[in-house]
């Protein structure tokens, strides 16, 4: 990811301080790209003690599927290429590579509050935007909010729109905003918010995702109450599409498309199987084997979203991506936010202040693919010749009236 080599130590093999063995990693293509290549021994994992405790599947011990795990990296490296739709049959590591995201996630201000409450709050809002024992806090220079990983939270499909947007709450009778309590929207600020399945929502709820989502915040209403929430979330989702189809207007909201497929190759099929059979015996042991390269990738990844914000487009290759949209007959000013903003994370992952013509080439199809509309296509072409039409016969009038 940046200039410097990282010293890698071969995944199932113990972390020394050494040179041996370990490969020199220029940037997170290149992470991806080894760590998802070694092989680790199905016998080195024994029994787990039978304790429940959740422990999500390494992300770089993914087989394969170097697009989706590159789209998912730039997603957190700037969130403003609009997030990332996630494509193909059941059963191929879809939802599992997206919660294995929560050991990279960067660091925010969190507040504890029930209802959210921060400091931006009373900035934004005043004193009174905020409930009364938050007030009191603040009174006595007390923090709101302290430094803690971004979340991953997760859209139950089974989710009602109170569940989504929020509704009355019971609890509180004296604070008027604080009658209405957040919900799963106004909880995912300034997180990822991850949808399962998203064709199989309702249009209610899709409605309001979709609102919060543009807007980055949003207003319920309950009768002569209301409260508006922030909802600043990057949206990732996952669909298999032999489950029905996704709106339009849904996809068009999506920076990046993936699509997904089973893996083809034999040796990589059946080293998917191990890791799955090790992770399934002791969850807890099998993921120390990617503990330095998962700490290595959140670093990395930290750095290259704070840098994200100075890499520039260079003109030339600006006009040739806008060049390259047009050909593609892609009418969504979307298409361009998530070229270029894709484009600038995959600089800053190397470390790069300036975007080459190479970053272009690799995120277009990320960007591009699943924009054009033939029916859109064909509706403008007709309404253009109607326009002609129409102007041709004012032109006609207007000469014969003259004379």
């Amino acid at each position: 990811m940046s200039n410097k080599s990282f010293q890698l130590s071969s995944v199932g093999s113990k972390t020394d301080s050494s040179n041996e063995g370990k490969s020199e990693i220029r940037s997170i293509k290149d992470l991806i790209d080894q760590v998802s290549g070694k092989n680790l021994p199905i016998t080195d994992f024994d029994q787990e003690s039978g304790f429940a405790e959740s422990v999500n599947f390494p992300f770089f011990a993914i087989v394969g599927q170097y697009e989706m795990k590159l789209a998912l990296t730039l997603s957190l490296i700037n969130p403003n290429i609009g997030g990332v739709l996630i494509i193909g049959p059941r059963g191929i590591g879809k939802t599992t590579a997206i919660r294995g995201l929560i050991d990279l996630l960067p660091q925010i201000n969190v507040s504890h509050c029930y209802y959210g409450c921060t400091e931006e709050d009373v900035d934004q809002f005043g004193i009174d935007s905020i409930c009364p024992n938050c007030a009191k806090k603040v009174a006595n220079n007390i923090p709101l909010s302290e430094k803690e990983n971004v979340h991953l939270v997760e859209l139950p499909l089974n989710a009602n729109l109170d569940d989504v947007i929020g509704g009355l709450d019971k609890r509180q009778l004296i604070h008027q905003k604080m009658k209405i309590k957040r919900g799963i929207l106004a909880m995912a600020d300034k997180n990822i918010l991850y949808i399962d399945e998203i064709n199989l929502l309702n249009n209610e709820i899709v409605n309001a995702i979709l609102d919060a989502a543009s807007m980055g915040k949003y207003t319920i209403r309950r009768g002569p109450i209301s409260a508006t929430y922030q909802s600043r979330f990057t949206l990732i989702g996952s669909m298999n599409p032999e489950e029905g189809i996704l709106r339009p207007q849904i996809f068009d909201r999506f920076g990046l498309r993936i699509t997904t497929k089973g893996l083809s190759s034999e040796t990589e099929r059946y080293e998917a199987y191990q890791r799955a059979m090790n992770y399934k015996n002791n969850p807890k042991k099998y993921t120390k084997y990617f503990e330095r390269e998962t700490k290595i990738a959140r670093e990395e990844l930290e750095e290259a979203r704070n840098l994200v914000q100075t890499v520039q487009i260079p003109e030339e290759i600006a006009e040739n991506g806008i060049k390259l949209i047009k050909e593609l007959n892609i009418n969504s000013i979307r298409a361009e936010i998530s070229l270029f903003e894709s484009a600038k994370a995959l600089a800053a992952s190397d470390r790069r202040q300036v975007v080459l013509q190479d970053d272009i080439r690799v995120v277009a199809p990320m960007a591009l693919r699943l924009r054009t509309s033939q029916f859109m296509s064909n509706f403008i072409s007709q309404q253009e010749i109607n326009d002609q039409i129409i102007k041709d016969k004012f032109d006609l009038f207007f000469k014969n009236n003259i004379l």
